[in-house]
């Protein structure tokens, strides 16, 4: 008999639950004027396996009409390679990828044949081309593979190597559930032959192993802890249809694994924008005033509130942006921040502090224009949910979790939603949030300025330069990954496909430029802020990838880049550089970038993509100008 298990949706807490006539608007969709908007909201509430099944039918349809899909959404091909039976899991991953902006398309490997898929190159999964391969080898599987005198973490080495030499994909490797009974107990290390044992080891070699060859985790025991075992994992399922994860479990599963899928294509968000009363501390500021909000040590609200600021103050230090959108009066909402004894968040950890009276809507759209990022780069933390329902419903791109009622939950509630997820940190992530405090510090340094190139004169800019490198290939990489708005072409790259490149410049292949850019100035170092990609096709410099982040636009960053690339294509005697220039809805700040250049708009190959415009700068006419840099190789 199979154990009882309860609803494990409900376990999505930062999700909202379902309205009471979700499948009536499930129902509706098929008449809807907007199907794919409808089926986007639709997503977005905890729904269990059954309605995710639902709902994924509806999205196969759609997919199979002919009403287009919305152009934010993006295409990602993930094989998914297993020792046990994943079919099951295939319809909540699908919804919980769209939840984040992505159309997924799952290949699912045959039954543990992951080494003979991996190798055959004539395979179906080869013909997949995926994007990403998860081994999602199960605990049974580890364990068999370690009694036949294998160790786990070698064999999954193989197939890592395997994967590597046979498919340009990224690789995700699945922890082990611990599923078996100890035979020791407390001392379980005692006896290394055992099924837990062996586990144990799996999960704490895995991810040195997986730092070293640069493989990405996909954390499921963690979350299966969290949740108890018995809601992931049925015994009795294992042994009739080798299902490890339990079907209804299959909508927490997902949410484990689509924020990697997210991070993988830079959707990862940047912002977590923070209401005040009863959200940072406990009380009304402007009715309680200072010494009647609890905030700090010897309450259990108070403690709960500090414990959350610790937490938000925990993500800016590894890059994360903080703001404050409330409904206050300013002077009023910053006095806990200047005088309250308990309070871990000040003023200066803000990137943005927007406190008025003006709709929560409003204020998420100035946040985010005051800080150059997307709405769809923010998450709104609210206990109102009134303000909570208004957000999405006036500014759907922001992520809106479902707080609870409790404070000592808002941490966890937010990290297990997986807005953050990172797949790798960078020096240039731990000082995001000082260089957006800098770049606000320009700002108003410009408000007073006469005029623009007076302001930037006084910055007194320095512009660093080189090729690309070993050293810094996991921030080009991340940096081409994340950015849409600086983006000509919004080609995504993987750190091997820039190794690639790398190995081509140290044969002296002269065919390939590639330049990294870092900034600093008066304020700060805003680090590698810029990377391009061209290649020398007969007399021409053609320019394949050019963007930068939009921390720097307009300080004439693009210009320098232009006369670098200008030198090298002189140093190689071509005579003109083409700009491709291929426009997607995040990318407008470019599409007058060759204009403004000096480039002219030309007939585009014949073997171009179809969406894109193309240029052509004559390096017979071009003129250096003056630029408010110190340019510095190196």
């Amino acid at each position: 008999m199979s154990l009882p298990i309860s609803n494990p949706s409900q376990r999505l807490t930062w999700l909202p639950a379902a309205p009471g006539n979700w499948k009536q608007q499930l129902l509706d969709l098929r008449t809807s004027a907007d199907p794919w908007s409808t089926l986007l909201a639709l997503s977005n509430f905890q729904l269990d396996f059954i309605a995710t099944s639902k709902l994924d039918r509806e999205l196969t349809r759609l997919l199979q009409s002919d009403i287009d899909a919305p152009a934010h959404l993006s295409p990602l091909r993930l094989a998914i390679l297993a020792s046990s039976t994943t079919h099951h899991l295939l319809p909540s991953l699908r919804i919980s990828a769209l939840r984040r902006g992505i159309l997924l398309e799952v290949y699912e490997g045959g039954y543990g044949q992951y080494m003979q898929e991996l190798a055959d190159r004539t395979s179906p999964l080869h013909a997949f081309h995926p994007q990403l391969i998860l081994f999602a080898l199960d605990a049974h599987h580890l364990v068999e593979v370690a009694a036949a005198g294998t160790d786990p973490i070698d064999r999954t080495r193989q197939a890592w190597q395997l994967a590597r030499q046979n498919t340009a994909a990224t690789l995700l490797q699945q922890t082990a559930l611990p599923l078996f009974p100890p035979m020791l107990g407390s001392n379980e290390h005692r006896l290394p032959s055992s099924p837990q044992s062996v586990l144990t080891h799996f999960n704490q070699a895995i991810p040195l192993a997986a730092d070293e060859a640069r493989v990405h985790l996909l954390d499921i025991t963690t979350p299966a802890a969290h949740d108890g075992l018995s809601l992931w994992h049925d015994p009795a399922l294992w042994l009739r249809a080798k299902q490890e994860v339990h079907p209804t479990a299959a909508p927490l599963y997902s949410e484990a694994l689509a924020p990697l899928l997210a991070a993988h294509l830079g959707l990862t968000r940047k912002c977590l924008v923070l209401d005040l009363d009863n959200t940072l501390w406990g009380g009304v500021i402007g009715d309680d005033g200072l010494e009647g909000i609890h905030l700090g040590l010897g309450h259990a609200a108070g403690e709960a509130f500090l414990d959350f600021q610790g937490y938000c103050l925990r993500l800016r230090d590894r890059g994360i942006l903080l703001a404050v959108c409330s409904k206050n009066e300013e002077s009023t909402a910053l006095l806990p921040f200047t005088q309250h004894p308990g309070t871990l968040l000040r003023r200066e950890h803000f990137a943005a502090f927007f406190a008025n009276w003006q709709d929560k809507p409003a204020n998420l759209r100035a946040i985010a224009a005051q800080l150059n990022i997307g709405l769809d780069a923010l998450v709104f933390a609210d206990d109102n949910p009134f303000e909570r329902n208004l957000v999405r419903r006036e500014a759907p791109e922001a992520a809106v979790p479902e707080l609870p009622e409790d404070p000592a939950l808002f941490a966890s509630t937010i990290a297990r939603a997986g807005y953050f997820e990172a797949l790798a940190l960078t020096p240039e992530d731990v000082a995001r949030a000082a260089q957006y405090q800098a770049n606000a510090a320009r700002t108003s340094q410009l408000s007073s300025a006469t005029d623009l190139d007076s302001y930037l004169q006084s910055l007194r800019m320095q512009l660093r330069h080189r090729p690309f490198d070993e050293a810094n290939l996991t921030r080009i990489a991340q940096l081409i990954g994340k950015t849409n708005q600086f983006n000509v072409t919004t080609r995504r790259r993987r750190a091997d496909d820039l190794r690639h490149l790398l190995a081509k410049e140290a044969k002296e292949d002269e065919d390939i430029v590639t330049l990294q850019l870092a900034l600093s100035d008066s304020f700060g170092d805003s680090g590698t802020i810029a990377a391009l990609i061209a290649r020398a096709q007969e007399h021409d410099l053609v320019i394949d990838t050019w963007l930068m982040s939009c921390r720097v636009l307009a300080r004439r960053v693009e210009e320098a880049t232009l006369a670098l690339l200008v030198q090298a294509a002189r140093q190689r005697g071509l005579t003109r550089i083409l700009g491709e220039l291929i426009p997607t809805p995040k990318n407008l700040p470019v599409r007058d970038l060759y204009i403004r250049l000096g480039f002219t708009p030309i007939t585009p190959p014949k073997d171009a993509d179809p969406n894109a415009q193309w240029f052509a700068l004559d390096l017979s006419t071009f003129e250096e100008k003056e630029l408010p840099f110190t340019l510095l190789e190196g």
